[in-house]
Parts: structure tokens; sequence; C-alpha cells
């Protein structure tokens, strides 16, 4: 446990709450508060409204689990997307991921994680029934798996897949492979295979 050698509460409590966020130690936290008091009125007080602002207005969507300030968000309720399809994703860090790439314009669907028998994650856990209504709509006809290719992302795609049978739509996985730019050399074995399994015409 981190023991700061200040006195101040007030700092101490900042910084045990940054060194909860992904990527943050105590040490990390530490010199994040410290920049953070010298820029005080350019950052720390816009960085604190900006906080409330999001911890007031921002909300997971009740249709695909996106954060935005509506509901339902504005992915969901933008006509110009194809509301055939819906992209199956584990966060909505990956959604975003897409979304910047500007090659899908379909629907979302945030399951919220991964299967893991480890860590205790079953079915009940995640989106998934939510899923499965939306995909019996009779608007949707593809539904793309888009989680990770990890053993727990394989997991979970396989168990989507049995419980979408009788959904009555066409369920794809994205390809794995060799990445645009990539050399076989560099590549690990997994990522070889896959590519191997999932070659196409040329």
């Amino acid at each position: 446990m981190y023991r700061s050698r200040t006195s101040n509460s007030e700092l101490d409590q900042l910084i045990q709450l940054l060194s909860k966020l992904p990527g943050f130690g105590p040490r990390s936290a530490r010199r994040a508060v410290l920049h953070l008091v010298k820029k005080k009125d350019t950052l720390m007080k816009p960085l604190a409204s900006s906080l409330a602002g999001v911890a007031e207005h921002v909300h997971p969507c009740s249709s695909c689990g996106n954060l935005d300030v509506s509901d339902p968000c504005h992915i969901c309720e933008d006509e110009r997307r194809d509301k055939s399809l819906i992209c199956v994703i584990e966060e909505v860090a990956d959604l975003w991921a897409l979304e910047r790439s500007g090659s899908y314009r379909g629907l979302y669907h945030v399951i919220g994680g991964t299967l893991s028998a480890l860590d205790g994650v079953g079915p009940d856990d995640l989106n998934i029934t939510g899923l499965v209504e939306r995909a019996g709509e009779d608007s949707v006809t593809e539904v793309i798996i888009a989680t990770n290719a990890t053993v727990d992302g394989q997991t979970t795609a396989h168990y989507i897949t049995d419980r979408l049978k009788n959904a009555g739509v066409s369920v794809s996985r994205l390809a794995h492979g060799v990445p645009v730019g990539g050399e076989l050399d560099y590549l690990d074995d997994g990522t070889l295979t896959a590519a191997l399994n999932s070659r196409q015409p040329f």
C-alpha cells in the first residue's frame, strides 16, 4: 500500500483514487497529482468540471451499451446507419476503435467483457440476452462477432453463436491473421495459424 509523505488528506485521497486507474500506480499517480496542482487553473479545475459533467450526464445506452448523454445513443438513433447489421464487441473502447476506422456503418452491441471461468464471469454477467433479443428483430439480418482473439474471446464467440442459432440471422466473425504491413518473421505462431486457416482466393 502506498504511503504518501504529505499529511494533506485531500492530496492523499486524490493520489489513491488515481492509482486505481488502468496504467497508473502509486508513483505515476503522485506525479500526475503534482502536475495537476501546478496547473490548477488551466488543467485541474477544467478536469474536475469535466469529470463532474460526465458523471452527471453520461450513461450506457439501454439498447447497445454505448456511452452517451442520450438514450438511445446517437449511433442507435442515426438513420444513416445500416440497421440490418449488429457488431458485437466486448467493451465501449472496441466500439470507439471501430468508429475511428470509419469502415463500419451498422449498429453495435457491447456485451461488457468475456466469459471467464477463472474470473467467475458467466453468461448472466454479460449483456448476451439483450443481444439475442435484438437479433430477433425483423430488421436485423447479420450479427458480426468482434470479440478479441483471446481464449476467453473465442469462448465467448462460440457461446454467442450457439445462442443465436434460432434467431434467424447469419453470424460472421472478424477475420484474424497477418496484419496490413506485417512481416511473417515477426508474427507469433497463433497469428500465422489463423492466417493460414482463414486464407482466401487470390
